[in-house]
């Protein structure tokens, strides 16, 4: 039985020309049509955050800012873990992908 699991991006960065968002969205494309069927829903970029806390709010969005989402189907946690490593974030380290699993109330 599969369950699903949310893709949590930390990090990369903005294309700086037209030419490097193409190559940039292409990637992105790329891997979200090879995880196929297990794509529930490929998310979004997300602008910096805000972290509350009890002391307030503060507007660095953390100790690690959250840059985008997904949101896929899979087996295992390690099965998820497979599929994100393939994440075009990843490249050239400059991003990572927290992986965690949804769970259905």
């Amino acid at each position: 039985m599969s369950s699903t699991f949310m893709f949590v991006f930390h990090g990369g960065g903005k294309p700086e020309t037209p030419e490097d968002c193409d190559r940039v969205m292409a990637a992105w494309t790329a891997w979200m049509t090879g995880i196929g069927d297990a794509m529930v829903d490929g998310g979004n970029p997300v602008g910096m955050s805000k972290t509350v806390g009890e002391g307030g709010v503060t507007d660095n969005g953390g100790a690690n800012p959250v840059s985008g989402y997904s949101i896929v189907r899979a087996d295992s946690i390690d099965a998820a873990c497979e599929l994100a490593k393939g994440c075009p974030i990843l490249e050239g380290g400059k991003g990572t992908v927290e992986v965690a699993e949804i769970i259905q109330m």
